[in-house]
């Protein structure tokens, strides 16, 4: 009998430990070789493009999106059902029954509903009492909502029938399906082969509460009481790095920061007793949501072997924002939570400097009070080359990432950011702090890269770089090249799905 033989190779890892970058199929006989599905569920408090507060979202849309075009994937994704899913989606929703689901001494209904875009299979949690306001988060008893959630994830593995090969949870609103994996279901044979990885997101976001509230709140008996405890506290993040068999972070450089108090947020001593299961695998970005080419919210569309249509971006851009018409003058535009790791203490010890210098400031964003007022302020002290507009707005965003020159990222600290990898997809060049996800995107200029970059955490060394790039500006024919190169970067997901990939197969050996 013949054999067909499969080639056999490493999948490149990324700060991992050998099995995810060495997962190997085993050759069958082509005649009776049977197809089996890797089974993947994706657990998490938002998804793109249905509810989004921020990166997670988009994450958990598009990478769940470039994994299940590997036809050997059955992927799938669960999330709340919140009041503000988006009405167009949430039309075609599909109903397919309701269990109750058991927390401590609660027994509460759960309805389930399905939804299948992209290849992906999206189920939503209904609970009207839980999820039925405006909003994710912020709420007192946002512990219960989200303990509620996970649990009903495991509870609804068995209404399905689906039990997934590896259960992917992100962040700490997702932290409690891999302990009750590990502890309470565990028992059970259908729950035994499954495993679970993690993903930090924003390590700064933690899930800590009292522990007088371990049974009572969360379902966990005391004798569990070890693996979250933390600091005198239950850390749900602490307690899911313990359980599940990998965890990860969205780029390189943060699974390093991470283990480093400046950036761990108290954590770092359980990042470095767990980092022999750590991995750092960047984020991408979708590259037909985010396409210059067919984007209808720009004045004009255009491509990186065009974008001469750019400087019409531009220019209604200044109209739009009641700023003089300069096509010479660069604009300089941050679109950004306004919170303080963002950077924007270094913007307010030397902005003013900077606007000395022939250029326009565009800010968009919203968050801290202080933050909001100083550049509510700034544009009223420097009509026609300062605009703020305090607001979340995706369609001006778009405009801002299109018709901008250079895109401000300084953050202290950055796990991935997203916002970099948009702007230079439509041809606005980066200007970073190396830090997270910024460091692991962006290459400096000087080293024939696509963006300017600097290393401290210092306002003047910011000022200098803003320079450099300014002066690049002036220079027509090599701000075309890094234009052009920005725009060619490849930030998509192919790449890291592969790593991924190899993640997965890894723990699947």
């Amino acid at each position: 009998m013949s054999q067909s033989k499969k080639k056999t190779g490493k999948v490149p890892a990324v700060e991992v430990v050998e099995e995810v970058a060495a997962a190997v199929e085993t050759p069958q006989p082509a005649e009776i070789k049977v197809e089996t599905k890797r089974k993947l569920l994706f657990v998490a408090s938002e998804a793109a493009p249905f509810i989004a507060t921020g990166g997670l979202a988009e994450v958990i849309g598009s990478l769940s999106k470039a994994i299940a075009r590997d036809p050997k994937y059955d992927v799938r994704v669960i999330v709340p059902l919140y009041q503000d899913i988006k009405k167009e989606y949430r039309k075609d929703f599909r109903f397919i029954g309701n269990i109750f689901v058991p927390l401590s001494w609660r027994n509460q209904y759960c309805g389930i509903f399905e939804y299948v875009k992209d290849g992906v299979t999206f189920y939503f949690v209904d609970n009207e009492y839980y999820f039925k306001r405006p909003g994710c988060y912020g709420y007192y008893d946002d512990g219960e909502r989200f303990a509620f959630f996970c649990r009903s994830v495991m509870e609804i593995l068995g209404f399905l029938n689906f039990y997934p090969d590896v259960l992917h949870c992100h962040d700490w609103q997702a932290a409690l399906a891999a302990l009750y994996l590990k502890t309470i279901y565990c028992f059970r044979p259908e729950y035994q082969f499954i495993k679970a990885v993690f993903t930090i997101h924003n390590i700064e976001y933690q899930g800590k509460y009292s522990l007088d509230i371990l049974e009572d709140l969360f379902g966990i008996s005391y004798r569990y009481q070890y693996l979250v405890e933390y600091d005198r506290c239950i850390n749900l993040m602490k307690g899911a790095i313990e359980c599940c068999e990998r965890f990860t972070t969205v780029s390189p450089t943060y699974a390093g920061e991470i283990k480093d108090p400046y950036y761990a947020h108290g954590l770092d001593q359980i990042v470095r007793r767990n980092e022999f299961k750590l991995c750092g695998i960047l984020n991408g970005i979708d590259p037909d949501y985010y396409d210059p080419m067919t984007d209808k919210a720009l004045f004009a569309n255009y491509s990186a072997d065009d974008f001469s249509p750019k400087a019409v971006c531009k220019e209604e851009l200044q109209r739009m924002l009641n700023l003089p018409v300069k096509p010479d003058t660069p604009i300089i535009a941050m679109i950004t939570r306004l919170v303080s790791h963002k950077g924007l203490d270094l913007v307010k010890e030397v902005i003013e400097q900077a606007l000395r210098q022939d250029i326009q400031f565009v800010l968009l964003g919203t968050g801290d009070s202080s933050y909001e007022n100083y550049f509510a302020d700034l544009g009223r002290r420097y009509p026609g080359k300062v605009v703020s507009v305090i607001s979340f707005n995706s369609d001006l965003s778009r405009k801002i990432y299109s018709g901008a020159d250079l895109f401000l990222m300084p953050s202290k600290s950055e796990p991935c950011g997203l916002s970099q990898m948009i702007a230079s997809r439509y041809g606005t060049v980066a200007i970073v702090r190396e830090t997270g996800g910024l460091k692991d995107s962006i290459i400096p200029y000087g080293a024939g890269g696509n963006g300017f970059t600097f290393h401290d955490y210092n306002a003047y060394d910011m000022l200098y770089v803003i320079g450099e790039a300014i002066g690049v500006y002036r220079n027509k024919a090599e701000w075309e090249k890094l234009v052009k190169k920005a725009m060619t970067t490849d930030f998509t997901w192919a790449k890291s799905a592969k790593y991924y990939d190899g993640l997965y197969r890894g723990m699947m050996k």
